[in-house]
C-alpha cells in the first residue's frame, strides 16, 4: 500500500509548476541537452523520491542533476554523483546492484529512500529559499508515507538544513545548541538520527574531498543506527 501512494504522490510531484523559474531552467535544459544525450527524451519534470517503502533510512540530496535525474527521471540516476552513490549503497549491502543508468534498469534499493530538498534542477546547482520552501511540503508527505523512518542522511549543508526544518515543522524539539553541518555530524532529533556527508558530488569525489572509505564509514554508521546502535 504504501508504495502504491508513494507512486501516486510521485505522479503529483512530477506535475508540479509552482517555481517559475525552475520550470524555464529544466525545460530548457530538456530542449538543449548534452550532446551525448541528445537523441534522448529528458524527463525535464520534478524529480520524486525512490526506493524502499519500508526503509529506515533516508537519504537527502539536494536537487537532480541537470543531464542526471533532470534526463532520467529518477533520483542520482544517470550521472557521476549516482555512480559514486550506488557503488557505495551496493558495496553496503543496501542496493541491488552498484550503477544506476535508467529509471527502469533493474535497481532496488534495500532499507533505503532516496530524496530531494529540491525537485527541479535549479541554475548553477543553488535552489533560492523560497523554492526550497515551495518543495517543503513535498518532503513531509513523503516522510508520512516513509513509516519506518529512522536514520536521515544528509548529502551537503542544504539537505542537512531541510531535515531540520522538516522536524521543526513536525514539532520536534531541535539539539540545543543548535546542530551544524560537517562530515560526519551526528545529532539526535525526537526519533530520528541526523547523519551528515559531504555531497557526493562529482566536485567533491574528484577532488578527494570525499572519497569511497570516507563515505563507506557514513554508510555503516547509518546502518548502525537504523539498527538501534549509537
Amino acid at each position: 500500500m504504501s508504495a502504491q501512494k508513494l507512486a501516486l504522490l510521485g505522479a503529483r510531484i512530477e506535475a508540479c509548476r509552482a517555481c517559475p523559474r525552475l520550470v524555464r531552467h529544466r525545460e530548457h535544459v530538456a530542449q538543449v541537452k548534452r550532446r551525448a544525450y541528445r537523441d534522448e527524451t529528458y524527463h525535464g519534470r520534478p524529480v520524486a523520491g525512490f526506493g524502499d517503502p519500508r526503509a529506515r533510512i533516508v537519504v537527502v540530496g539536494l536537487a537532480p542533476g541537470a543531464h542526471g535525474a533532470n534526463r532520467t527521471g529518477r533520483v542520482f540516476t544517470g550521472d557521476r554523483s549516482g555512480d559514486f552513490l550506488f557503488a557505495a549503497l551496493f558495496r553496503a549491502g543496501l542496493a541491488s546492484q552498484p550503477t544506476a543508468t535508467s529509471n527502469n534498469d533493474g535497481l532496488r534499493l534495500h532499507d533505503v529512500f532516496i530524496t530531494l530538498a529540491a525537485r527541479c534542477v535549479p541554475p548553477d546547482n543553488m535552489p533560492t529559499r523560497t523554492e526550497l520552501g515551495r518543495c517543503a511540503h513535498w518532503f513531509d508527505e513523503e516522510l508520512a508515507l516513509l513509516g519506518r523512518t529512522r536514520v536521515f542522511l544528509a548529502l551537503g549543508s542544504i539537505a542537512f538544513a531541510t531535515v531540520l526544518a522538516f522536524a521543526k515543522r513536525a514539532g520536534i524539539a531541535l539539539p540545543a545548541p543548535a546542530a551544524r553541518f560537517a562530515h560526519g555530524a551526528h545529532c539526535e532529533i525526537g526519533p530520528y538520527t541526523l547523519l551528515a556527508s559531504y555531497h557526493v558530488s562529482q566536485q567533491n569525489t574528484q577532488t578527494g574531498r570525499l572519497t569511497p572509505r570516507m563515505f563507506d564509514a557514513i554508510l555503516s554508521r547509518a546502518k548502525k543506527c537504523a539498527e538501534g546502535g549509537s
